[in-house]
């Protein structure tokens, strides 16, 4: 979820944080929506499986979400030749696009997507993604945090690993907007025309929901509505410039925008290159969200995806991946790495945040009610960012 050294991104090592993200069950992290009837269903699901972990290795994941080295690293020692695209730039994007061919049994030449747990849960539950065979994923599962071992939209992990989880809030130029700290300071008319929403909807509309004083996890379609109505009035107004995948970030460097909804990592990355790029806690709470590590159907090459999952779950593989992404690990044993290594990673609170930090944010949720309900807010949301 970037264009700056670092991204769709769900993906907490403290326990109460690590609980909510864990949790994660909705369709943003796991709640059900998206219906059989775009393609297969997932009754005779199989099973990824493969021989020979070296050949070609093809990855779909978000910008800027590992670090220069790993990938070569991973070649070296294993033998495999990764592919591997930035090409996930919004969840639905990426699903229009590979959908057409999933749907016929083809990956595209992918072996591992990676796309955020409501979509994860979407496209396993259409027959796209298959099964993992937890025996050739010791790594992973003897060093995945504990708390994300069973989210509620795949609770065994039977389909999916999670790569990085962060959060959604306020990406602000603070020498720019200093007084934004909600997200209703987003809607003051001095910033009319500054400012940025994510496109991906799970992110975005709950935000607003709950600067309202709705609670996300207990909003009706009504209020889901309610809230995609007022998005569409400040874009009609002027005071919303654009919603965006990643690139926002861009935005904020060259000062055109001034405050965004945006990703916890991203700001910890932009900060390289500008201090005042800063990641702000709205004062209603944030949203916590996981991206996994899918096989899909037709993957040409599981084993090789099997032996990368677990290379980045070796603690000091991963411990270098933190250092340039600066998310939220999934990775056990990490923030000892980085404690030696770099210890104001170590001691950052948005990769590694505490129970205060979080406590008003809600795990990602999705429109609540039946497929024509879920359909209604998303054409909604749907008909504002495409104007």
């Amino acid at each position: 979820m970037k264009t700056f050294p670092s991204p769709k991104n769900m993906k907490l090592l403290l326990v109460a944080a690590l609980t909510l993200v864990a949790s994660m069950a909705l369709v943003a992290c796991g709640g059900g929506s998206g219906g059989l009837s775009e393609g297969q269903n997932n009754d005779n699901v199989t099973t990824a499986s493969g021989g020979d972990a070296t050949g070609n290795l093809n990855i779909s994941n978000w910008p800027l979400y590992i670090d220069k080295n790993t990938i070569s690293d991973f070649d070296k020692a294993t033998g495999a030749s990764t592919t591997y695209r930035e090409d996930v730039n919004d969840n639905n994007e990426f699903f229009g696009k590979v959908q057409p061919l999933l749907s016929q049994g083809e990956a595209g030449g992918r072996s591992i997507v990676v796309v955020t747990d409501w979509m994860a849960e979407k496209m396993y539950n259409l027959g796209y993604i298959q099964n993992l065979d937890h025996d050739k994923l010791t790594t992973v599962f003897d060093n995945m945090i504990p708390s994300l071992q069973s989210p509620s939209f795949d609770p065994n992990r039977d389909y999916s690993v999670p790569w990085q989880s962060g959060m959604t809030g306020l990406v602000v130029r603070t020498d720019l907007a200093p007084d934004v700290k909600s997200i209703n300071d987003l809607f003051d008319p001095k910033y009319k025309g500054k400012i940025t929403m994510l496109t991906e909807m799970r992110d975005t509309v709950p935000l607003v929901m709950a600067a309202d004083g709705v609670d996300p996890t207990e909003a009706t379609t009504q209020d889901w509505l309610d809230a995609i109505n007022k998005l569409q009035e400040n874009v009609d107004n002027g005071q919303i410039r654009q919603f965006t995948g990643n690139n926002y970030i861009q935005d904020l460097a060259k000062g055109s925008v001034v405050a965004a909804i945006g990703w916890s990592g991203d700001a910890v990355q932009a900060q390289i290159d500008n201090k005042n790029i800063e990641y702000v806690q709205p004062t209603q709470g944030c949203s916590l969200w996981s991206d996994n590590m899918l096989i899909p159907v037709g993957a040409p090459n599981a084993e090789a995806a099997y032996e990368f999952m677990n290379y980045v779950y070796e603690p000091k593989n991963q411990a270098q991946i933190e250092k340039y992404v600066n998310y939220v690990s999934p990775v056990s044993g990490v923030k000892e790495v980085l404690q030696k290594e770099d210890p104001a990673l170590a001691d950052n609170e948005l990769i590694f945040p505490s129970d205060e930090f979080v406590q008003n944010c809600f795990n990602q949720v999705s429109p609540p009610g039946d497929e024509a309900e879920v359909k209604e807010v998303e054409e909604a949301f749907q008909n504002v960012i495409t104007g």
